[in-house]
């Protein structure tokens, strides 16, 4: 599994630890993100409207027209597939603008549409996208388990291991009923059409 680790541009969060072998990207002002936490990114993609200070040398770098089609995380996401990785991971994708925020779910909706695998966290908040397969999902104490639809419907969904399980049913968008359900152990999610979107969030104390 070869997983490209991409730094956003959004509100800065813990970066690290970065995994062997782990290409890290860097968004814009995502270099800026990488530079707090001494991590030198393989390579630094974007418009660079926000982030306009100096870039190192010694690391390629990928310049796109600020007018353009795609934000830098989506451009970002087709240079890993392009590349042959079969996975991304967004850090500092999350906080600031609200719009940025829906973007950056719309993008590892698209990357699981290519047949990566995509997720998010920022360590008060974990987001897996989800296509249809059985997934073991290791018990995170302390933390809320959602499940959103992201298409019209996911259909054959079953849970076990989570204090509301479930058997065969069908969520759809828009519903609110897999919202904050609770870990019992380690959880299982299975289902058979449709994209689903599992959040992972820390309960306050």
């Amino acid at each position: 599994m070869k997983r490209c680790l991409i730094v956003a541009g959004g509100d800065y969060a813990p970066i690290g630890p970065v995994g062997e072998g782990e290409f890290v990207l860097a968004c814009d002002r995502g270099y800026a993100h990488c530079l707090r936490e001494g991590i030198v990114p393989d390579l630094i993609l974007g418009d660079f409207d926000s982030y306009t200070a100096a870039l190192p040398d010694g690391v390629s770098v990928l310049r796109y027209p600020v007018e353009k089609d795609d934000t830098d995380t989506m451009l970002a996401v087709r240079w890993a597939k392009e590349n042959g990785f079969d996975a991304v991971a967004l850090r500092c994708a999350f906080g600031g603008r609200l719009d940025h925020l829906l973007s950056n779910v719309q993008t590892l909706h698209y990357a699981v549409t290519l047949g990566m695998e995509a997720e998010a966290g920022d360590g008060c908040t974990f987001l897996r996208v989800l296509r249809p397969g059985v997934y073991r999902i290791p018990r995170r104490e302390g933390q809320s388990l959602s499940l959103l639809a992201l298409t019209e419907k996911v259909e054959g969904l079953t849970i076990r291991g989570t204090k509301y399980e479930a058997e065969g049913i069908t969520l759809r968008n828009p519903t609110t009923l897999g919202q904050s359900n609770a870990f019992r152990g380690d959880a299982e999610i299975r289902f058979e059409s449709g994209v689903l979107a599992m959040v992972c969030c820390r309960l306050e104390e």
